[in-house]
């Protein structure tokens, strides 16, 4: 059992030492708060987040970076879905082409060469079968 001073934990709510006694275990996770506190302090500070306008430091960094809600995964996955079935309703080699680029992460001459053509004709379906999908999305 190891002692811990609630003071330097919580200064706002104990204004004299307290002091308690707490296991290995609980001791090991506050020190791991402190230092994953202390690594986030570092890095709004490294990135020049501290100037911050608003009470406290690096709110404007912060916020950019939110947890998404279940709404907004909800509403992602719903749009995922769309965007998948409009390109599954374009004819099937546009489809499959944009599927392989966008969706597999190759390149128009892997797919070129995947089925035996010329890359500049992949090129021109998929920038056919997106102007497609732009009109439909719209």
């Amino acid at each position: 059992m190891k002692q811990v001073n609630l003071r330097e934990l919580y200064p706002d709510a104990y204004k004299t030492d307290f002091f308690v006694e707490v296991s290995e275990e609980i001791l090991e996770t506050i020190l791991t708060f402190q230092r994953n506190e202390a690594a986030y302090e570092r890095q709004l500070y490294r990135h020049k987040a501290y100037y911050s306008l608003n009470c406290g430091n690096g709110i404007e960094n912060a916020v950019v970076y939110h947890v998404p809600t279940p709404e907004d995964i909800l509403e992602d996955k719903q749009n995922r879905t769309l965007l998948y079935d409009s390109v599954m309703a374009l004819p099937e080699k546009q489809a499959n082409r944009i599927y392989a680029h966008f969706y597999l992460g190759m390149t128009p001459v892997e797919i070129a060469k995947a089925e035996g053509v010329d890359p500049s004709c992949v090129r021109l379906s998929i920038r056919k079968g997106l102007k497609r999908l732009a009109k439909k999305m719209q």
